[in-house]
């Protein structure tokens, strides 16, 4: 079987909290875990998508409106649905396994990969990941 959920794969969630919220494949563990005896992976997708900014807009609004908040998680391989796209966002050397223990480091790393989304979403790549999914 050929493996297509690999590193820097563009997904939506499709159950739980995060339901068509856009994420990002950090880690894939196709065999799964001891704890996790099935195919998983972990995930940083964007909770609260930027807003419209406008050209009207003072450079304090924007800077507002720009904001992303993120989230980090693992997810079962049944509750995503892997998109055509790819984001080449390096994100794997600052989201870990063990950042997921304890809910201190879970927020920083939330803030380092909020850090680096907000610079992608700046620089204009990857639009289609900023967008909020409509259905």
């Amino acid at each position: 079987m050929v493996k297509f959920l690999k590193p820097n794969k563009a997904v939506i969630l499709l159950q739980g909290r995060f339901a068509g919220r856009k994420a990002v494949i950090i880690r894939a563990f196709d065999e799964g875990t001891r704890d996790r005896p099935y195919g998983h992976c972990l995930v940083a997708g964007i909770a609260k998508y930027p807003k419209k900014v406008i050209r009207k807009d003072s450079a304090k609004k924007t800077a507002k409106k720009s904001r992303v908040k993120v989230f980090v998680k693992l997810v079962n391989y049944n509750h995503i649905m892997p998109t055509r796209y790819t984001l080449d966002v390096d994100l794997k050397d600052i989201i870990t396994l063990e950042a997921l223990q304890s809910h201190d480091k879970k927020v920083t790393v939330a803030k380092d990969a909020k850090a680096r989304f907000e610079e992608r979403f700046k620089t204009g790549k990857n639009r289609w990941f900023f967008t909020k999914l409509r259905f």
